[in-house]
C-alpha cells in the first residue's frame, strides 16, 4: 500500500471541498498518509491553457452547479453555492500554508472550506476571514494572517503551484499517488485503488 498521497486543492474550487470531505474516508480505507498542499488554480490555469469549466459555457455552468449540489447530497456532505464565486483565493491559500507551518493546518481548511461552501460567508472581506477564524477553536487568527503575508509563505505557495504544473496538474483538485495524477472529485475510488495497488 501507499504510505503518502497528494492532495493539491485551492478553495475556490467546488470540487476540491468534495475531494476535502473524502479525505478522511481515503485514509481510513488505505492506511496512506495524504499531504494536503494549497496551490494556485488560476495560476495553474494561465500555465496550462486551461479555463474555469463554468466560465465559457452557460449551460455547463448552469449545470455543474447543481450537479455539484447533487454530489454532495449523494456524499451526504452539506453544501450551498457561495454568490462570490469566483473569488480571489490567494489570502486564504496563504492563510493554509501559514496555518500548516503553525501546525493548525487541520483546523485552518475546516474553518475556510465551511465558511465558503456551507455557511456561505463572503471570504473576499478580510474582516470576515478573520472572524471565521477567530470563531473556531484552536486557531490564532492574528499569528495566522502575520505570516500569511511574509515573504516565506509566499514563495512556498509559489512553488506548490509551479511543482505541480511541472508534475501534470491543470486543475484542482489533484491527486498524486507517487507520480500518478487524478484529477477532479469524482476521482476518489480510482486514488484509492491505487493506493492500495502501490
Amino acid at each position: 500500500m501507499a504510505t503518502s498521497i497528494e492532495f493539491f486543492y485551492d478553495f475556490v474550487s467546488p470540487a476540491a471541498y468534495l475531494a476535502w470531505t473524502q479525505l478522511r474516508r481515503i485514509e481510513n480505507e488505505t492506511g496512506a498518509k495524504i499531504s494536503r498542499r494549497a496551490f494556485s488554480l488560476g495560476h495553474v490555469f494561465k500555465k496550462t491553457g486551461n479555463a474555469p469549466p463554468m466560465q465559457n459555457v452557460p449551460a455547463k455552468g448552469a449545470y455543474m452547479t447543481k450537479d455539484f449540489l447533487r454530489t454532495a447530497d449523494a456524499l451526504g456532505v452539506p453544501m450551498q453555492f457561495n454568490p462570490a464565486f469566483p473569488f480571489n483565493s490567494i489570502p486564504l491559500l496563504r492563510g493554509a500554508l501559514a496555518a500548516d507551518q503553525m501546525q493548525v493546518g487541520p483546523d485552518y481548511r475546516k474553518a475556510i472550506f465551511t465558511a465558503i461552501w456551507v455557511e456561505p460567508q463572503d471570504v473576499t472581506d478580510p474582516d470576515v476571514i478573520k472572524n471565521v477564524l477567530q470563531a473556531q477553536r484552536g486557531l490564532d487568527a492574528d499569528a495566522i494572517l502575520a505570516l500569511s503575508e511574509t515573504d516565506e509563505i509566499k514563495k512556498k505557495l509559489k512553488s506548490n503551484t509551479e511543482e505541480a504544473i511541472e508534475r501534470g496538474a491543470f486543475g484542482a483538485p489533484s491527486f498524486f499517488v507517487g507520480e500518478e495524477l487524478f484529477w477532479g472529485s469524482d476521482r476518489i475510488e480510482q486514488v484509492i485503488a491505487a493506493a492500495k495497488a502501490a
